[in-house]
């Protein structure tokens, strides 16, 4: 595969990041081929078989041949002692003659035939040294192949062990901006803290803006809030109900609008409220807000709900400037008398008494400097019921803001992210879908829980669906039947080993609405390193080095199927992502972890893309010809992450 490593620094803008998918495109080869050795051939001397048949076949010939020697022996003894008593006088010489003749015959042919013996098995040792010569031949034409075998095997080897080592490991897994929403089922405060800060920061750094609702009350933005101050912003920060005199979300909503996110605030405790009664309450909140006028405080609005509902003394009211003599009188013939005044002195009882945590709510507004950032949060130390009040409030107020403007541009410019969007109401969380999909905002709502009024929203409409870790069965098994029990999945080791030794969030929000300085300090973005910065500023970053040397060593995985018990087992930062393509519905497994992103090994590229990219980066085919590369169409707008600039 051709080197794709210069898109490590492409930050796609009209891309939605979510996490890094692990896989290895070229397996590891292993240990490189064994070289071939003469040590491990047979000896190079005589063959030990064959020498040891040749000394029992020199035994045989010596046992064969003794008789002779001994015939041999005595013939030459024999001549001897004729010749000696010829030579003394005790044999005549004829006699001695033919004596010695046949005896000097005998002699001659018994070692002639001697002769011959050794002469045999000279020529059979010369045969063996032909034949070991040979042997030692081949042999070394056997080992010089085996070596240039290992040799071509050893440069394969070669390239295959470089392929691997150059291979890019994680790849970016991102969803196009056409979508209009993301859902995020299950997890845990630790996941969904990764996930917010990868997706909130490539977000940032490429030009955009981010709002937060924080419902969670885990403090999930801290390092997202971090990671903005060290690119350059200074994040707006409003910790509720602390910082509600500061919030001024909705102060410039016309009476209607405002009657209509007051009612369904006060909607949040009844769940089982109907259409009728939401009515109801926007009928009394707009006849009241007629009689205060435009620009009227949440105080004045329960000031006229206790004259309303008879309740208190009015007289305290007149006092503080929360209403007027007429517009006291104008509330008391606001609904007329009879059996429908019991039900206008109920509802409009339980309307200022939820209210009520509203009261403050812009009293101390100051005019605050633009920030690409801001997180609206609640206060874990608040009660509950307050905090859900306050969120709704948020929310519903973000709809209508929403709807009053027009559609951006660019999609997902401005992103609006809900933690724990399952506290909401069903009918407040669909207003705020379809504002954000008509105002082309990019929406993130994450549930903790697969609530029913979750399972009916849940990938509704042009959105994708991320599910991370499922503690509870029932909704396990829903998730699973929504991807897809066939899908099999790569999971890292890294990702377990390093989820598996997170620490959880520790702390809380600290608020930056009430320290605002007009004059606050302008940072140089043009030096702002996406990587660097996560290093230095965040949690995960912190903790790369670590998890760099860890990903060297784990580079192992494991698949599974999706099924329920192990959506219940995923590691803290997984998360599966399930969006619908061209071709179909594509299901795949992302870590959410930041760190990656400073990993050499990690690309900013799809793994669809690197695949698609890798035989246009190659001029030539398998055949060795030139080919041209292939029309991958109109290049996407690319932004330079470690500027944040197109």
């Amino acid at each position: 595969m051709a080197d794709v490593h210069p898109e490590h620094a492409q930050l796609q803008a009209d891309r939605i990041y979510l996490g890094w998918q692990y896989l290895l495109l070229h397996p590891d080869p292993g240990p490189p081929p064994k070289r071939p050795s003469p040590g491990e051939e047979p000896a190079a001397g005589p063959d030990p078989v064959l020498a040891e048949s040749d000394r029992r076949e020199r035994m045989q010939d010596d046992m064969l041949n003794q008789p002779v020697r001994l015939f041999r022996g005595f013939a030459l003894v024999l001549s001897v002692l004729l010749l000696i008593v010829a030579v003394a006088g005790y044999l005549d010489w004829s006699f001695a003659i033919v004596g010695l003749v046949a005896a000097g015959g005998v002699a001659a042919i018994c070692t002639y035939a001697l002769m011959q013996g050794d002469k045999a098995v000279r020529y059979r040792a010369l045969e063996q040294q032909a034949r070991d010569q040979r042997r030692r031949q081949e042999r070394d034409k056997e080992l010089f192949k085996a070596q240039e075998e290992h040799a071509r095997r050893y440069r394969e080897w070669q390239e295959s062990k470089d392929r691997h080592d150059r291979q890019l490991s994680w790849y970016a897994v991102a969803v196009p901006d056409e979508i209009d929403r993301i859902d995020v089922a299950g997890g845990t405060l630790p996941g969904w803290s990764a996930l917010i800060t990868l997706l909130g920061a490539t977000r940032l750094y490429s030009g955009g803006h981010l709002t937060v609702l924080d419902l969670s009350e885990g403090a999930i933005a801290k390092d997202l809030i971090e990671l903005a101050r060290k690119g350059g912003d200074d994040p707006l920060v409003w910790v509720l109900p602390v910082d509600l005199p500061k919030l001024d979300l909705g102060a410039t909503l016309k009476p209607e609008a405002f009657a209509d996110v007051l009612a369904h605030v006060v909607s949040v405790s009844e769940e089982h409220r109907t259409t009728r009664d939401l009515s109801f309450d926007n009928a009394i909140l707009e006849r009241v807000l007629e009689v205060l006028g435009e620009n009227a405080t949440i105080s004045q609005v329960t000031a006229a709900l206790r004259a309303l509902a008879q309740v208190g003394d009015p007289r305290d009211d007149l006092r503080f400037g929360l209403l007027t003599a007429t517009q006291l009188e104008r509330i008391g013939t606001l609904f007329g008398r009879g059996v429908s005044d019991r039900v206008v002195i109920e509802r409009a009882w339980a309307l200022e008494s939820q209210l009520r945590k509203l009261e403050t709510l812009g009293t101390e507004a100051v005019r605050l400097p633009p920030a690409r950032l801001r997180v609206v949060s609640m206060d874990r130390q608040a009660g509950v019921f307050g905090n859900r009040v306050l969120g709704t409030y948020v929310a519903t107020a973000l709809t209508h803001i929403l709807r009053q403007s027009p559609a951006s541009d660019r999609p997902w410019y401005h992103t609006i992210i809900v933690a724990g969007a399952d506290k909401l109401r069903g009918d407040v969380l669909d207003r705020l879908m379809d504002a954000c999909e008509t105002s082309r905002t990019g929406l993130v709502l994450t549930y903790r829980s697969l609530t029913p009024t979750v399972r009916e929203r849940l990938g509704r409409g042009h959105a994708a669906v991320a599910f991370m870790r499922l503690g509870n069965a029932e909704d396990a098994r829903v998730a699973s039947e929504h991807v897809g029990t066939e899908h099999r999945l790569e999971l890292a080791q890294l990702t377990e080993t390093i989820s598996a030794s997170l620490p959880g969030l520790n702390g809380g929000y600290t608020s930056t609405v009430s320290q605002v300085d007009d004059e606050r300090e302008l940072r140089d973005e043009s030096e702002a390193d996406l990587a660097e910065d996560i290093t230095e500023s965040t949690e995960w970053g912190r903790t790369a080095d670590k998890i760099s040397e860890k990903e060297r060593v784990l580079q192992r995985s494991r698949e599974f199927l999706v099924e329920p018990h192990e959506l219940q087992q995923l590691p803290t930062t997984s998360v599966i992502v399930t969006d619908a393509t061209a071709t179909g519905r594509r299901v795949r497994l992302a870590d959410a972890n930041p760190a990656i992103l400073t990993f050499p090994k990690t690309t900013l590229g799809q793994l669809e893309d690197v695949r698609e990219s890798a035989p246009a980066l190659d001029p030539q085919g398998a055949d060795g010809e030139e080919k041209p590369p292939p029309n991958l169409g109109p290049p996407s707008p690319r932004l330079d992450w470690r500027k944040g600039r197109a």
